[in-house]
């Protein structure tokens, strides 16, 4: 007992010092645990034996992962991603087997070794890429649900590649492996179709996921009411793990991949009221899990065979994602993935994947590989996945920025129509003020530099043009120098920041209306010179407060008063506290005057609410002067 303390405690300083050192460098959470268990592991020995054991525990993360991807997908979704999902993924697949499998001929393997390594390294890292994708906010990206679609695919292909590989039996391995397999250290391994005839083995299959979906849809809601009930959050919690390993207990027995069966319950479970409880419950686990995984591919790296083998390893791991980036970009181009989303999709599956461990240590027991062999390419697919967070890096830090910037010089659109209001970014913001001006009949220029949110918005006869609103030249041809306004939504903080700047410096008669994330974003703004901001969800915020409000048994019209008061109240302590976030010429930020004097002001806004009603009248609530008769609008 005292020997698993000391390892766990070991696994998991290593975890506590890099991650966060790595997530401090730019470097990604993933590469902070691959360090980590490098450093635990070869460099230091502090861990051994037990790493390939905890590995396959481990993987158990991959599956828990699964499920809550499946959750967020409902069926209808899943239906409408099914040309990408067979199609781009199916094609990766195929295409990829093929071309390693005759690499591997080449080389001098036997077809059916080559078949077995090419069916492994078409795989990537599902684990890898969507935690990476999770953490930098690209899952929702054209390259993300691309490279997801192709992900799922993977992991669906695993279930036929597992019922292949016996079938690549070399008669010598079996031979030689006749007397071994009855030793005293064979296992039986438990499983429901073994020496079942093929029809019959098919037909205990379909049954178990026939039964898995009835069972997920009719049976799991009265299972997790009736733990719901009993308000201890402890039950419920052992009830999603209850599920999702008693599933994976399931598809393992009837040789199907864990993982699969697990996401299928998943997207059982999509439309489900337990759904985000489910999620909250299972999600520390599965990156407490995840995290383990990633640390025992850098502990489990042998630096015995990487030395003795180093060109060979090292050549076809850079030679394996060279291959498949190829292949990728390819069918990227195929299936019309645009700009830096083609690279993205590109390189964040160019590596092998945690399922070719699977492979790799099934092939073996089936003899279909020799264990030299499987050690060689387990090299080259953790390899491979050490070296993934870095096209990571390179993808965020040099191609991006570059791409963009080639974008946005001769394939930007030309505006052939101007209008007196311009706005950057047609996002969910962007396109709310967009549409009540048009309903109004208020021309409007709308910039994004989201080609594919363009091509969106003009089928629904949104007209908008390709281009970055933050280059002067752009600006220009869209009309900057006789628009009278110039409404920022775009995503970048920074980028909005210095577009305030550049306009009201060049442009001084333009006004500009600006979009801020948060406090800080807002003073930014206004630091730069924009003539209006809005705190993103400052209005909604408030409207919610207001509904709160009635719902306590407020009257609606005091209710109303008490937030028109609160509005009056937070602007007129905005200046003073926008000069001490400024302080006047020294260090910008929310240092201690700051916070001392936001403490005050909410002091007294408590104080102010707390007033007679009838004292917060103001002509403004009484009503509003109508304009005159002759008052006709002048848009230009």
């Amino acid at each position: 007992m005292t020997a698993i303390f000391i390892q766990a405690f070991i696994y998991l300083c290593a975890a506590v010092v890099m991650v966060p050192l790595a997530k401090r460098l730019g470097l990604g959470s993933v590469l902070g645990y691959l360090i980590a268990g490098v450093i635990i592991g070869p460099l230091t020995g502090l861990v051994g034996q037990e790493t390939t054991t905890i590995q396959h525990f481990a993987e158990f993360g991959v599956v828990m992962m699964l499920f809550l991807v499946g959750l967020e997908l409902q069926p209808a979704t899943l239906w409408e991603m099914r040309n990408r999902l067979f199609g781009l993924g199916g094609l990766q697949v195929l295409l990829t087997a093929l071309v390693i499998s005759a690499i591997a001929l080449a080389l001098g393997q036997q077809w059916r070794t080559a078949v077995a390594i090419g069916l492994m390294f078409s795989l990537s890292s599902t684990a890898i890429v969507l935690q990476t994708f999770n953490e930098k906010g690209l899952s929702k990206t054209e390259g993300g649900r691309s490279a997801f679609s192709v992900l799922l695919f993977q992991d669906i292909a695993v279930i036929p590649m597992l019922a292949l590989l016996p079938l690549l039996a070399l008669p010598a391995l079996q031979a030689g492996a006749g007397d071994a397999a009855h030793g005293p250290d064979h296992q039986q391994t438990i499983s429901l179709v073994a020496g079942l005839p093929n029809w019959a083995a098919a037909l205990v299959v379909l049954l178990s996921i026939t039964g898995l979906v009835i069972a997920g849809h009719f049976l799991s809601r009265p299972l997790f009411r009736y733990v719901a009930e009993s308000g201890l959050r402890e039950a419920f919690t052992a009830a999603a793990l209850m599920l999702v390993i008693g599933i994976a207990a399931l598809m393992s027995l009837v040789g199907l991949s864990p993982a699969l069966g697990t996401f299928l319950a998943g997207v059982v479970l999509a439309n489900s009221e337990f759904r985000h409880e489910l999620e909250a419950d299972i999600e520390p686990f599965k990156g407490l899990l995840l995290g383990l995984f990633f640390i025992t591919v850098g502990a489990g790296i042998n630096f015995d065979i990487l030395s003795a083998n180093l060109t060979t390893v090292v050549g076809l791991a850079v030679g394996l994602m060279i291959l498949k980036a190829l292949l990728l970009f390819g069918l990227a181009i195929l299936f019309g993935v645009h700009a830096s989303d083609r690279w993205l999709f590109t390189l964040s599956l160019a590596q092998a994947g945690e399922f070719g461990f699977v492979l790799l240590t099934y092939a073996v027991g089936q003899h279909v590989l020799d264990n030299a062999l499987a050690q060689l390419l387990s090299m080259v697919v953790a390899l491979s996945m050490f070296l993934t967070p870095a096209l990571f890096i390179l993808f965020e830090k040099i191609i991006q920025p570059r791409y963009r910037q080639q974008e946005s010089g001769p394939q930007t659109s030309t505006v052939d129509e101007l209008g007196p209001v311009i706005i950057a970014g047609i996002g969910r913001f962007g396109q709310v003020v967009n549409r009540l001006l048009i309903a109004n009949q208020i021309p409007t220029v709308v910039l994004d530099y989201k080609a594919s949110q363009v091509d969106t918005l003009r089928k629904i006869n949104i007209k908008s043009y390709y281009g970055d609103a933050g280059r002067s030249e752009l600006l220009h041809t869209a009309g900057i120098d006789d628009a009278r306004l110039l409404v920022i939504a775009i995503d970048d903080r920074t980028r909005a920041v210095e577009m305030v700047k550049h306009v009201k410096h060049a442009h001084p008669h333009v006004e500009v209306l600006v979009r801020a994330y948060d406090r800080g974003h807002h003073y930014e703004l206004n630091d730069a010179g924009a003539d209006y901001v809005i705190s993103e969800v400052y209005n909604s915020a408030l409207q919610m407060g207001g509904e709160v409000l009635q719902r306590l048994g407020i009257h609606p019209f005091q209710a109303e008063q008490l937030k028109q008061h609160f509005t009056r109240a937070e602007h007129s302590f905005f200046e003073e506290l926008f000069h001490s976030w400024r302080n006047e010429g020294e260090n910008v930020g929310f240092d201690h005057q700051y916070r001392q004097l936001f403490i005050k002001f909410q002091e007294q806004l408590t104080a102010m609410m707390q007033q007679s009603p009838d004292d917060r009248h103001s002509g403004a609530e009484r009503g509003w002067t109508p304009p005159p008769k002759d008052y006709t609008k002048e848009i230009g």
